[in-house]
């Protein structure tokens, strides 16, 4: 008969795995990111390493410069920074809304627009294309960047609509009643009582926004002509084109397009800590 272990050193070893775990997952995605890195710092013109070099030796940043240099890289982060900065909150106001006016219905019919969501999550974006583009047509959108700002406009994806309709039914009817007693609408609701409940929410679906609009290629190839139009992804398909094989100069420009995004979720990610959610409200 085996004796069992001791409370604390059971919680002790179950802390060490649970952080084990955590660190394990961590480097599946650290890793590739560090790895770049330590790409873009090598001098173009080696011949390639036989296994990961983690350190180049020796190691230069020119590769950062030369990029602003052979494609006008700066105009692009500016046109792509653009897009992302209105894209953002349009999205979180319209999606917001949509997900706010969802979870206000009747249960029956709330379950219908939920699965219709569902099913147009399920639609491949080629199917699209086609559509959108004989639309952004007749508005005379073509070759300017409110083509790519335009979905934002209805809330980018359904997937935010459903994420904002999760977060606001999660909190309890009697606050909604309490504030409709005390005389507020349907836009005060929105803005002084669930919008600030949702800040977690909020900060999943800026950071989502971002990734989907900066990292954005067929867009911008579809609706854009004036390379001083082109996102960063374009110009990172121009450097690619004008030498496949320089892979240190490629690195440097896929970090300058990664570095955003990453920033962007550490800023954010002290939301997503279990004190900052809405765990402790029961789903209606």
């Amino acid at each position: 008969m085996t004796a069992k272990w001791p409370a604390g050193r059971r919680r002790l070893f179950g802390a060490l795995v649970h952080h084990v775990v955590r660190v394990a997952v961590a480097a599946v995605f650290v890793v590739p990111l560090l790895w770049v890195l330590a790409a873009s710092l090598r001098v173009p013109g080696l011949a390639p390493p036989r296994a990961i070099e983690w350190m180049p030796n020796p190691a230069t940043g020119s590769n950062y410069a030369r990029i602003f240099v052979l494609v006008p890289m700066g105009t692009f982060m500016l046109n792509s920074l653009i897009v992302v900065g209105l894209a953002i909150p349009l999205t979180i106001v319209t999606a917001s809304w949509a997900g706010f006016a969802v979870s206000q219905l009747p249960r029956r019919l709330r379950r219908r627009l939920v699965i219709s969501a569902v099913l147009l999550l399920m639609v491949p974006s080629t199917a699209l294309w086609l559509t959108r583009f004989l639309l952004v047509r007749q508005l005379m959108l073509i070759d300017t960047l409110w083509a790519l700002i335009l979905p934002a406009l209805m809330g980018s994806s359904p997937f935010f609509v459903l994420l904002f309709y999760w977060t606001f039914q999660r909190i309890p009817e009697e606050l909604f009643e309490s504030a409709r007693l005390d005389g507020a609408g349907a836009l005060a609701l929105w803005r002084r009582l669930a919008m600030p409940l949702a800040l977690p929410t909020i900060a999943a679906v800026s950071v989502l926004t971002f990734s989907l609009y900066w990292n954005d290629f067929i867009n911008p190839l579809l609706y854009l002509k004036s390379e001083s139009h082109y996102t960063l992804p374009v110009g990172l398909q121009m450097l690619q084109q004008m030498d496949k094989t320089n892979w240190p100069l490629l690195m440097a420009a896929a970090v300058v397009m990664a570095a955003p995004v990453v920033l962007l979720f550490l800023s954010v990610q002290r939301l997503f800590w279990p004190e900052g959610r809405l765990a402790g409200f029961p789903v209606r």
